[in-house]
């Protein structure tokens, strides 16, 4: 029997959540290693060794190691991506096929609206959870209010693409749930703890599309561990 993946970070971190949630959608065995950030302990030389940029997360599985550019800049775009692509596409089963890679077509809508996830969504609404949540928190620095305010303006319009998407078809890249979907949960997870959560209420459809996202059980199980208040 092969040993667990192991996934290094800590449960709060979106990008480790991210991975975490793939892993229970699949039914893998894995195990999280806590890797402190707030207190350094991704500069360890242990933890550089998996990664040698000092960030989380970082994956193992077997001889296999693959680790993520994860920091607190709002402009990173984190590999935690194609981690959780690994785990999807080797635990792929004809239960559970969430790149949707056995149907080409299928598999080229869950690509292009989990690039709209990382070059659209991620950039608006990211902006509003570091500012509300993370910096104050994790740097003691107050809300940039203007900062929020644009970048709402700019989620607003991401929202009025997905809610037309969403008129046509249960979930974003069909009516079949996928990575695409999944993909926006630890962010947005988290946007609906800052006072800005009501935003969603002028998009039934894409209210409705997170509200059935919240209810699975893998992302019932992550988010219990992802607290809003500190």
């Amino acid at each position: 029997m092969s040993p667990p993946v192991k996934v290094f970070g800590h449960a709060i971190s979106t990008n480790v959540s991210r991975v975490l949630v793939c892993l229970e959608e699949v039914g893998a065995e894995y195990e999280l290693v806590t890797v402190n950030f707030l207190a350094g302990e991704q500069n360890s030389p242990e933890h550089v060794e998996r990664n040698p940029f000092g960030k989380i997360p970082a994956m193992q599985d077997g001889d296999l190691v693959l680790f993520a550019n994860t920091n607190l800049s709002i402009t990173t775009f984190s590999e935690s991506r194609a981690i959780a692509k690994y785990i999807l596409r080797k635990y792929k089963s004809s239960e559970v096929d969430l790149l949707r890679e056995s149907n080409i077509s299928e598999a080229a809508l869950v690509d292009v609206w989990t690039e709209v996830e990382a070059h659209q969504y991620y950039p608006a609404i990211s902006p509003i959870v570091y500012e509300c949540i993370i910096f104050p928190v994790m740097r003691g620095v107050a809300t940039n209010q203007r900062a929020v305010d644009e970048s709402l303006e700019k989620l607003r319009a991401v929202l009025e693409t997905y809610e037309a998407r969403l008129s046509g078809s249960r979930y974003l890249a069909g009516d079949f749930f996928s990575f695409a979907d999944l993909n926006h949960f630890p962010f947005t997870y988290y946007f609906m703890a800052t006072p800005y959560a009501s935003v969603f209420d002028a998009y039934p459809r894409v209210k409705a599309w997170w509200e059935d996202l919240v209810l699975r059980p893998s992302i019932k199980k992550i988010s219990a561990n992802m607290p809003t208040k500190f």
